[in-house]
């Protein structure tokens, strides 16, 4: 199947020591061959790459915080290769820019952000990661285009709202953000559809989050995204500006019943009047407000302890924005773990499949 993973048996091996996320410090025997994602499919460039020697490899600083991913569906299609990854404390990243192999520790992680179409296959690991004393939020795309058949390979409407119900009661409203994303213009859905679309699914599912997040298709930066619309004879074309306010206007209207907070994610135009902010995904607001027990965490935030127990905000932070994202991302620095061309969603606006 198209975007599984091939595990291999280990070819290379090299050694590295670090604390493990048990909290003890261990040698690891890290194998080479299954690591990292990979890709069953032969037409994809980045899934045919041979086995790394250890001498390219970089063993980068232990974070705090790790995106599961923007890369690739991990709860969907990968659960039980993360759950490998946990057990052995690591995982192999390859930048999908330069095709540079780095080594992952999760040593230090107190943060997985999990970024899903369908977490449901990653129910049964919940309590594990509970355990491990790892904190999880999760973004969840719920867009509606069954009908259209733009995600051919995501479970239908239906089966993922219950999906999203089940997870919030399960983490809290709080933990569970609605993604709308992104909304795609084309000849066949126009600015009023994309906002009934919205509605359709709101309405059933705001009392389960506090959060509405969503983005305008980015078509001309991305030539993947151009060829996957050509190769689905779809004729999409960007917001204009006008468009990007009559869809806030509308969004604003319909939020009136909801009352969410609503915001964009990696978009450059003030919808403020509209009240809509710019997005965190990542987001140090959320993780102050979800996990204030968390010490270690916090001080990464830049807080520090009072002498009556509560929180107080350090003078000088440092910059928590993350520089490997787009400047109108307004996402803290976090580590991503996934692997372009290894979701088999299908959709026809991902910038992160070749096919």
């Amino acid at each position: 199947m198209r975007g599984a993973i091939l595990i291999k048996k280990p070819v290379t091996q090299f050694s590295v020591g670090f604390r493990s996320g048990l909290g003890y410090k261990r040698e690891m025997k890290l194998d080479t061959g299954n690591s990292r994602l990979e890709n069953t499919n032969t037409n994809s460039v980045e899934g045919s790459d041979s086995p790394v020697s250890s001498d390219k490899f970089q063993v980068s600083k232990a974070p705090l915080i790790i995106s599961a991913s923007r890369a690739t569906d991990i709860p969907a299609f990968h659960v039980q290769w993360l759950r490998e990854r946990l057990e052995a404390g690591y995982v192999e990243r390859i930048n999908p820019f330069n095709q540079k192999p780095s080594i992952v520790s999760f040593a230090e992680a107190r943060v997985f952000v999990f970024w899903t179409k369908n977490p449901k296959p990653m129910f049964s690991l919940l309590d594990e990661l509970d355990a491990r004393g790892l904190h999880t939020y999760f973004q969840f795309t719920l867009n509606d285009y069954d009908g259209e058949g733009y995600e051919s390979g995501v479970p239908k409407l239906e089966e993922r709202l219950e999906t999203f119900m089940t997870l919030s009661k399960r983490l809290g409203k709080d933990r569970v953000v609605w993604r709308f994303d992104p909304l795609l213009l084309t000849d066949k859905v126009s600015v009023d559809d994309l906002l009934k679309k919205v509605a359709r699914v709101g309405d059933l599912i705001h009392p389960y989050t506090s959060r509405f997040v969503f983005s305008f298709a980015d078509i001309v930066a991305y030539k993947r995204i151009q060829k996957h619309l050509s190769q689905a004879a779809i004729q999409a074309r960007e917001f204009t500006i006008p468009e990007m306010q009559a869809f806030a206007s509308g969004l604003q209207q319909l939020n009136q019943r909801w009352e969410l907070s609503v915001s964009t994610c990696a978009e450059a135009i003030d919808l403020d009047m509209y009240g809509i902010e710019h997005g965190r995904c990542i987001d140090d607001r959320l993780l102050i407000k979800l996990f204030p027990q968390d010490a270690k965490l916090m001080a990464f935030l830049g807080y520090e302890q009072g002498l009556g127990g509560e929180w107080v905000s350090i003078a000088k932070k440092r910059k928590l924005k993350d520089p490997g994202q787009r400047k109108a991302c307004g996402c803290i620095s976090s580590k991503d773990i996934g692997r372009y061309d290894t979701c088999s969603h299908g959709c026809v606006y991902c910038y992160a499949t070749h096919v």
